[in-house]
């Protein structure tokens, strides 16, 4: 339960969304809106890109191979970009810096994509854009939690609005595309990543991190049994997302979803991992990660294997979307604190971009891809259900190798 405090009145709202404090307990100058803001614009551009684009796309004469290839392209930008600019980041000190070029860049370059439609244009301009857009986050996560210091299980406090982003992208393009032409979509997308970047001009840069002496090197981190179990769970994850990520809007259409219900059906996913979030912040205190994460994983393959099962039951349907707390939010929320764990300090940067190229790089482009090479021979059923046991293959990965030896993983 969230502690009450008594006043002043005007604090509670802010204060019951970062933990129950009064902001005279909290640690000083957490900048917990400007954080927040970061999240919700990035998430909103996201949750106006990911649905839809897949639909834009196919508007423009693209058939589903190219589709896959493009998506994948997204993703796989996030092999090298947050390890680029993470390095950068490193180097230079200044992070925010590197935040805020990636996030004007991102803008720039996705003006250019608008009424495209070569398809080799549209693939380098689709890397562009998402080279500079992809490098924003793992550099922000690792701010967010720099400026959070010994309170990094409120992280999920703040990455909620990040969620009820997406949700606003979600339904806000949805109810857009009722009344205008798909052809309008990079419009709206383009809008919210404008405020992406006006917000990361607002956020502090907070106090640098010095290199200890006894700072052991980036890859003796990185070599360790428990490290490279969890980045190939946290691959496969983001591999069995691929059917969901680039085909379940067209899926859904496909079988009589209007666009204010896929809309729908996209959102209930993401109210779901609303919830998580807000609840998981007590829940860090009292289970293990290793639990959370094992939990997860299971109902992902539950998830992914009842979807074209129930299509036709949008009830039933909408039911699975609520897994989504655990295939995206349980896995992530463990991601980020194990990340944190193992690659703190210097390393933090390198870490939390490791993370996200591995998962959402090289698994999502992989799991993208291969969602458009085999949609049209395996059909979506196949699809999904080999998505299915790859969450599983994941989840026998982590059972042997993440998390073991610890009886209890306690965030303080």
């Amino acid at each position: 339960m969230c502690r009450p405090f008594k006043k002043p009145e005007r604090y509670r709202f802010a204060a019951a969304l970062v933990g129950g404090a009064h902001p005279a307990d909290q640690p000083p100058r957490v900048p917990y809106w400007r954080l927040s803001g970061f999240y919700f614009f990035y998430f909103a551009a996201l949750g106006a890109l990911l649905p839809y684009w897949p639909v834009y796309l196919q508007s423009l004469g693209y058939d589903p191979g190219r589709i896959g290839v493009l998506m994948a392209i997204l993703a796989g930008t996030k092999i090298i970009a947050p390890n680029i600019w993470s390095w950068i980041a490193d180097h230079s000190g200044r992070p925010l810096t590197v935040i805020r070029l990636g996030a004007l860049c991102a803008v720039l370059s996705f003006c250019a994509l608008y009424g495209n439609r070569d398809y080799t244009a549209m693939a380098l301009l689709t890397g562009a854009y998402s080279f500079f857009w992809n490098a924003a986050l793992p550099a922000f996560e690792a701010i967010t939690l720099h400026h959070l210091q010994e309170q990094s299980e409120r992280y999920s406090r703040v990455r909620l609005w990040g969620s009820i982003g997406f949700i606003g992208g979600v339904l806000a393009v949805g109810g857009l595309l009722s009344l205008f032409p798909i052809a309008d979509l990079p419009y709206a997308i383009l809008a919210m990543l404008i405020n992406m970047w006006l917000t990361s001009l607002l956020v502090p840069a907070g106090k640098a991190m010095a290199r200890q002496a006894d700072t052991p090197r980036f890859w003796h981190l990185l070599w360790r049994g428990e490290v490279l179990a969890f980045l190939l769970v946290s691959f496969l994850v983001q591999v069995a997302h691929g059917p969901y990520y680039v085909f379940f809007t067209v899926y859904l259409k496909s079988h009589g979803y209007s666009d204010g219900a896929v809309g729908w059906m996209w959102s209930l996913g993401v109210i779901a991992e609303i919830v998580l979030f807000w609840c998981v912040t007590h829940w860090l205190k009292r289970v293990a990660l290793r639990q959370l994460l094992l939990s997860g994983l299971l109902l992902g393959s539950l998830r992914w294997w009842v979807i074209p099962l129930v299509v036709d039951q949008p009830w039933l349907l909408a039911a699975s979307q609520l897994l989504h707390a655990a295939t995206f939010g349980i896995t992530h929320v463990v991601a980020i604190h194990l990340m944190h764990r193992h690659f703190s300090g210097v390393h933090h940067n390198k870490g939390q971009a490791l993370y996200n190229s591995t998962s959402f790089g090289a698994g999502g482009m992989l799991g993208s891809y291969l969602s458009g090479a085999l949609w049209l021979s395996w059909g979506a059923t196949w699809e999904f259900q080999a998505a299915a046991w790859v969450s599983l293959s994941a989840l026998l990965i982590a059972w042997f190798g993440v998390g073991r030896s610890a009886k209890k993983d306690r965030r303080r």
